[in-house]
């Protein structure tokens, strides 16, 4: 089963093209389209597909839990996209989402002052600017993640930092996204030169890369694994995978961050997982987030 998946996730692990100084984003474009042409095949017929894509599921379950003919952004809301049992528990739990508090909490915390009289509409005038993060920071030659740019304000203006994976952060970020949402603003990210490029191919790598002593990659789940059952749950599809972040998991019951998803998945891979602040995180989540360019902000969102 191994070799098959090392294959099957190889052939979406693409080749860097030579690119002139006016195209630096042309190989991630081409990732993202053959991503999408990808899961667009797989999920046009699940129970036809089954000996390519399913090979380990019923002819039942194929048949009367999976939805058929999905197009690139219905993606964006993961696993519920595909999964009729699922998504209807998520529409149901979705009438009165239990982070919608957390999202007025978010309100508050973006116009509290800072002991300086600065506060984070200082930092971010325009709240519906998540579609635009990560991006990357020619000044700092680094990416600049939506969690580094919220402590980057803390820290410029003499505050303390706050946890990156939930609480103060998690809810303000539920703000900033829901405002990018209620905007109707897409994911936009860009890669406008060589640096950024490096970054993206960078993210590319980690994503594809088997690590740990699983020998297992990002991509074994949510490439060729994407819509396979693993303890009763559907795997998530890379195309679309970050839309929803900030997300209220009912396993943790409460709303947490994409690094604290990221960090818990590389941990099931057997992996120690890079520091939510690293060059190496923002770097996987810069690749994802491209991956997604042109998909509908859908978060904050509930997951289980």
């Amino acid at each position: 089963m191994l070799s098959k998946i090392v294959k099957s996730t190889a052939l979406l692990a693409l080749t860097v093209c030579a690119l002139n100084a006016s195209d630096f984003n042309a190989q991630a474009e081409k990732d993202r389209i053959e991503a999408v042409k990808y899961f667009e095949a797989k999920f046009a017929d699940p129970e036809k597909n089954k000996d390519k894509f399913f090979p380990y599921s019923t002819d039942a379950e194929l048949k009367n839990d999976y939805e058929k003919n999905l197009k690139h952004n219905d993606f964006n809301i993961g696993t519920y996209a595909y999964s009729k049992d699922a998504k209807m528990q998520y529409d149901a739990i979705k009438e009165m989402p239990p982070y919608e508090s957390d999202i007025d909490t978010g309100e508050e915390l973006y116009n509290k002052k800072f002991a300086n009289g600065n506060s984070f509409a200082t930092c971010f005038p325009d709240p519906t600017v998540a579609g635009t993060f990560p991006y990357f920071d020619d000044k700092k030659k680094d990416v600049v993640s939506l969690t580094s740019a919220v402590n980057d304000c803390l820290r410029a203006n003499g505050e303390k930092e706050w946890d990156t994976k939930k609480g103060d952060m998690a809810n303000l970020q539920a703000y900033l996204v829901n405002s990018t949402k209620e905007a109707g603003k897409k994911f936009d990210i860009k890669i406008q030169n060589a640096d950024a490029q490096k970054a993206y191919e960078n993210g590319k790598e980690f994503y594809y890369t088997q690590r740990g002593y699983l020998k297992m990659s990002c991509a074994t789940c949510h490439v060729q694994g994407a819509g396979q059952r693993v303890r009763n749950e559907k795997l998530s599809p890379l195309t679309g995978q970050i839309t929803q972040f900030p997300v209220f998991r009912l396993k943790w019951d409460s709303l947490g961050t994409l690094e604290r998803r990221l960090s818990g998945c590389v941990v099931d891979q057997g992996q120690v997982p890079p520091k939510d602040e690293s060059t190496q995180m923002k770097e996987l989540i810069y690749f994802m987030a491209y991956m997604s360019n042109g998909m509908s902000i859908d978060g904050p969102d509930i997951r289980k």
